[in-house]
Order: C-alpha cells, then sequence, then structure tokens
C-alpha cells in the first residue's frame, strides 16, 4: 500500500507542509531534509495525485495583476510568486498579464487600469494606490463588467472588491511600537522612514506606530517621520543626517523599501552604541542584517501563507523543522512582549 503525506511527514519528523513543499519542488526546504523526504517517500511507495486536466474549449482564463515598487527586493519576491503560480495554472487555461509600476503613481496604476479593461480581463489582483480616481475605476470595472477584483499588500476602502489579501499594516505599526517600547524601555529620540507619502500601506504602519506610541510610550520623542521614496541611498542619507543632529538617538522604524541603507550607514557611522532598529520583510538581505546585528525585529506576513509560492530563489532556505539560530532566538523577555502584542491584535 503506498504512503501518504501525512505518513511521510510522521517518519521524516516534519509538518506535513514540509512534505508538500519538497515532493513538489516549491522551495523553502532545507536539502538535507528534502533528500531524507524523497528517501521516504520511495521506500513508502508514494504515489501522487494526478491532477485532473480542465478543458475549457481553448478559452483563456485572463487574469490582470498590477503590482507597485516593482524593483523593491519585497516585490520582486511577489513577482517570483505569480511566475510560479502562472506555471501551475497553465494547464488550466490560465493566463496572467501583468502590469508593473516602478512607483508609487495614480497615473500610472489608471493607465495600467485602462489597458487592462482592452485585454477583456477576467479577473483583476491589483496593489491599488489610495485615491478617489482609482477607487471610482475600480467600481466602474466591477459593476460594468461584473469583474472580480481582489486587492493585495495594500488595500483600498470604498470598493466592491471580494477580498483583501495582506498584513494589517496599522496593527503591524502599532506592534512595532510596542517593540520599540520594550527595547528602549519607553524613553528615547525615534524616527520613523517611509517610503512614498502616497503609499496607503506605508501610511497605515505610521498611523498605528504614531498611536500606540502616544497611548503606551508617551515619553518616546519622535523626531518625525521621513521619505526616502523606497532608495536605499535616501534611507542612508536620512539615517547620516539625524544622527548627526541627533547622537543620542534611540531608535528607528524603517516601515517601506531602502532598508538596506541603514546598513550602510551604521557602516559608515561605526558607532559604538548603534539605535535599535525594527523594520519590515523577512528577505535574505534584511535576514543577514538580523543575524549581525543591524537590526533588532523584522515585522513579517504569516509564513505558511507566503511559503507555496515566496522565496524559491533565495539564497538561504529555512526550514519550519529547524531551530532559530542562537542569535535570533526570542528571550523569555521578548517572548513575553510578543505575546502581548498577539492577543492584543
Amino acid at each position: 500500500m503506498a504512503g501518504t503525506i501525512k505518513e511521510i511527514a510522521e517518519k521524516a519528523g516534519v509538518s506535513r507542509g514540509t512534505v508538500d513543499r519538497a515532493l513538489n519542488n516549491r522551495g523553502r526546504v532545507n536539502p538535507e531534509v528534502a533528500e531524507r523526504i524523497f528517501e521516504i517517500a520511495r521506500e513508502m511507495n508514494y504515489q501522487p495525485k494526478r491532477k485532473k486536466k480542465v478543458y475549457n474549449q481553448g478559452k483563456k482564463i485572463r487574469i490582470g495583476v498590477i503590482t507597485q515598487l516593482a524593483k523593491s527586493s519585497f516585490v520582486k519576491t511577489i513577482h517570483a510568486g505569480i511566475d510560479k503560480a502562472e506555471q501551475e495554472l497553465e494547464e488550466f487555461g490560465v493566463e496572467i498579464i501583468r502590469k508593473q509600476i516602478d512607483g508609487v503613481s495614480e497615473d500610472a496604476q489608471l493607465e495600467a487600469l485602462e489597458e487592462l479593461s482592452q485585454e477583456q480581463i477576467d479577473g483583476l489582483a491589483i496593489m491599488p494606490v489610495q485615491s478617489e480616481r482609482i477607487r471610482e475605476k475600480l467600481n466602474d470595472m466591477t459593476e460594468q463588467n461584473d469583474l472580480p477584483i481582489i486587492t493585495f499588500n495594500s488595500d483600498i476602502v470604498g470598493t466592491n472588491r471580494v477580498c483583501y489579501v495582506g498584513l494589517d499594516n496599522k496593527r503591524s505599526g502599532m506592534t512595532a511600537a510596542g517593540l520599540m517600547g520594550m527595547l528602549t524601555r519607553g524613553t528615547g529620540k525615534v524616527l520613523v522612514i517611509t517610503g512614498f507619502f502616497t503609499n496607503s500601506v506605508n501610511n497605515l504602519r505610521v498611523d498605528g506606530f504614531i498611536q500606540e506610541l502616544k497611548m503606551s510610550y508617551p515619553e518616546i520623542e519622535l523626531l518625525g517621520v521621513q521619505s526616502s521614496f523606497d532608495e536605499m541611498s535616501e534611507v542612508e542619507k536620512i539615517v547620516e543626517n539625524t544622527i548627526e543632529i541627533a547622537p543620542d538617538l534611540a531608535g528607528i522604524f524603517v516601515v517601506s523599501g531602502g532598508q538596506a541603507g541603514v546598513c550602510k550607514a551604521m557602516q559608515n557611522l561605526n558607532m559604538e552604541t548603534r539605535p535599535y532598529v525594527i523594520g519590515y520583510d523577512v528577505t535574505p538581505t534584511n535576514i543577514k542584517a538580523l543575524k549581525e546585528g543591524t537590526y533588532d525585529f523584522l515585522i513579517d506576513q504569516e509564513k505558511n501563507f507566503q511559503d507555496k509560492y515566496n522565496w524559491g530563489d533565495s539564497e538561504e532556505i529555512w526550514d519550519d523543522t529547524e531551530q532559530l539560530p542562537e542569535e535570533l532566538d526570542e528571550s523569555d523577555e521578548v517572548k513575553e512582549q510578543l505575546n502581548g502584542e498577539r492577543q492584543y491584535e
């Protein structure tokens, strides 16, 4: 009798999700663990279920996808996930039409929406710019064409979209404030670096951070919110200029792209005692900064939700059965704080 994924997972001592990723070459599995899984699968005569072919008389299902900040490291992982999803959906007759916008531009997004309307798409996934014109355009597309629309990474209120997939950005900002308060013991000067002021994701994170600081840590002094336009060089310059003016800077909260600029600034300044740093997204670059001690916390979306399509090309592979390195392990104090934040959320 052929073995099942559950049986293979039990024998290998890993989760069923890890077995599924290994057997389907979806990445994010330690090579040694993957080899052990394949060996056990062969021993148990595992037979994958055959996918049923879908025949739709040659009609393509055309899905439009619009992203912004297309050159940022985080959005590049989204594009990689879209590529993998398209490969898996190809046999079902799905075609993905991409519109990638480098910055955060209302006009560029409206143009992309108009182009996709002409393509007669069957569905739309979009990282929307928060604006009245975008809101009106999306509602027109849903009402006139009965088009299903989902938003991801950023949301837009007042639309008929089906659902939003992504982080609760305001609460993540509040969580960051809680962590910053713990690190600084509720005192000192803090700097916030955002990307584009027109980016609703950034604004929600900043709003949540400031709201929680005012409510729970009134003695922390916010030096300001500065825009980096998601450029590493701008982040580097902002950090260096701020520390020149306020050498006693206690913390930095980076809500968007260009986060590597913090590392560059710290190298240039060669400080004996650096500010605490909190950022977003567990990318290979950020993991490196965390391990090297430049960053103190990274806020990320639910890992298991990302595993299927993201990180296949990452330089460093993390398996969910492995322990974090000692320098990434949580102290009892941190665990207690995080538990409090999770309950709060």
